[in-house]
């Protein structure tokens, strides 16, 4: 699945990041395992085992990334039995919902906050987060809502390598709990000027984590851009084979991922380009949500999440990319979190919409 070039890259010093940024000198990050949840049984019963641990707000130690405090946790499990539905996640900034039952019911939900899941206790590791399960033949060999729609021109093939676009920026959030610093990088041989260049990615960047509807309207959260030293994370254009490489391809859909192994956000070029059909040709939209869903992963919400609420907008760490149904989404995963019970909402790239 990965080649074996793909590599993390060397950590280096502040007087050099200016050069490319290699991935091609340490060991390959372990092959991605499949994501599989442990709150499956609450998103499809509306329930969850009382001795599920609280604390889906909590973050602890982790090497160099540093001590995560405690934030708002799940309500106490009932005493004897499963926690209500409502308790299944914990967030100061969501309002849960339960699911409607029958498609084609509208009520006040759908003015509510999407989920977006279980906040992870750790963000480092190798194992790439937010593609499809391995293809092992239980699952859709194909998914028409998930094809790349007709458009302009693409990167096919990258040089494996990136380069930092200069910027910095000063901290957007309070960060009470983190303050996440990325740099914005591009894969040597991409060609940028068909929507403005590397600096207009940049912004594109900038301006999407900045937002009030996005991550940073959680007061645990704050970013800061830096284009030295070792960032967080690194959000990074790549190319159509590069990103087979980086976030792999069994099913043969185009995607992008957080691969924590390389620390990359790899956004698709070619998704870029061109949206995904679920947004309707607003190609703006689909990059925020790019960019949102993507740095979802890196802080740590690497669970997807499905349609709530027939109508209603689409939980930012849903697979949009693939389709804003269920039963579409489903197919890649039948014994996932995604229900196959006919909700379809419409498309959203904010964690926050409401804000």
């Amino acid at each position: 699945m990965f080649a074996a070039g793909l590599r993390r890259a060397p950590r280096t010093g502040s007087d050099d990041r200016a050069a490319s940024t290699s991935v091609k000198s340490v060991p390959a990050p372990r092959s991605r395992r499949r994501e599989r949840s442990r709150i499956n049984h609450c998103v499809r019963n509306g329930t969850r085992p009382a001795a599920t641990s609280a604390g889906p707000g909590t973050r602890a130690p982790s090497g160099r990334r540093g001590s995560r405090a405690a934030s708002a946790g799940s309500s106490p499990p009932t005493a004897g039995g499963p926690t209500p539905y409502r308790s299944c996640w914990s967030s100061p900034f969501s309002s849960w919902s339960t699911r409607s039952g029958t498609p084609g019911h509208r009520d006040h939900r759908r003015d509510r906050h999407p989920r977006f899941g279980t906040l992870s206790r750790d963000t480092d590791g190798s194992s790439v987060i937010g593609v499809p399960p391995e293809a092992d033949g239980n699952f859709a060999a194909e998914l028409p809502s998930g094809a790349l729609p007709e458009g302009g021109p693409f990167t096919a093939v990258g040089a494996g390598t990136w380069h930092v676009v200069p910027g910095a920026g000063p901290k957007i959030g309070e960060g009470t709990e983190r303050e996440f610093t990325y740099s914005v990088e591009i894969e040597d041989g991409v060609d940028t000027s068909g929507f403005g260049g590397d600096e207009s990615f940049g912004r594109m960047v900038d301006q999407t984590l900045s937002n009030p509807k996005s991550w940073t309207k959680d007061p645990r959260f704050a970013f800061r851009r830096v284009d030295q030293g070792d960032p967080d994370f690194r959000v990074s254009l790549t190319s159509q084979m590069t990103i087979r490489e980086a976030c792999g391809y069994d099913i043969q859909l185009e995607v992008s991922c957080y691969n924590p192994g390389i620390d990359r956000v790899v956004l698709n070029e070619p998704r870029w380009v061109r949206g995904a059909i679920a947004f309707q040709g607003d190609i703006g939209s689909y990059r925020q949500y790019q960019i949102n869903h993507e740095v979802g992963h890196a802080i740590g919400y690497q669970d997807h999440q499905p349609c709530e609420t027939e109508g209603g907008l689409a939980p930012v760490m849903m697979q949009q990319t693939f389709g804003t149904a269920n039963n579409d989404i489903a197919q890649l995963d039948p014994e996932g979190i995604v229900p196959m019970n006919g909700l379809t909402c419409r498309f959203n790239p904010w964690p926050f919409p409401r804000a």
